[in-house]
């Protein structure tokens, strides 16, 4: 990934359709994983995004189906986002009008440590490192917007 992209308004940058790629490294027992799929960003009634995820996730040879479904609401600041997973616990905060961001998320023991990178309008990237007696994890997941293309027919290059 390249420079940094700031983005003035996360949730006008997420919304939309992106394809995902995601490496899951257990560092204490050295597997690895990897998740294929798509996540969905849409407008949720009174503001925010519904964000959705879904795919096929490989650990150990043995493919799974996997998703899971966050709510990026607006944030304390402009052009922020405050996280929450689907029940409406909190994740963390999400702040990339620098194009990086740095969030934790206590989860019992464990720490989950996320950064955020912005490349450009169409790339980004988050890593997490998760440590604490339970887990030790790093992932690595890349993002690429899914762009529709449209197809312009004139009346007057059809039928003829």
């Amino acid at each position: 990934m390249g420079d940094l992209w700031p983005v003035p308004e996360v949730l006008a940058y997420l919304a939309g359709d992106w394809r995902v790629e995601r490496v899951v490294r257990d560092l204490g027992g050295g597997d690895e994983g990897r998740f294929t799929g798509t996540t969905s960003f849409e407008t949720l009634d009174g503001g925010g995004l519904l964000h959705h995820e879904s795919g096929t996730f490989v650990w150990r040879g043995e493919p799974r189906r996997a998703e899971r479904t966050l709510r990026f609401l607006p944030g304390a600041a402009p052009g922020t986002a405050d996280v929450r997973f689907a029940d409406g616990r909190p994740f963390h905060d999400l702040d990339l009008t620098s194009g990086r961001h740095i969030a934790d998320h206590p989860c019992s023991a464990d720490l989950y440590r996320g950064e955020f990178t912005v490349t450009d309008e169409n790339h980004w990237r988050t890593v997490w490192r998760v440590g604490g007696p339970a887990k030790d994890l790093l992932l690595v997941t890349d993002y690429e917007r899914q762009v529709r293309l449209r197809l312009a027919i004139s009346s007057e290059s059809c039928c003829t």
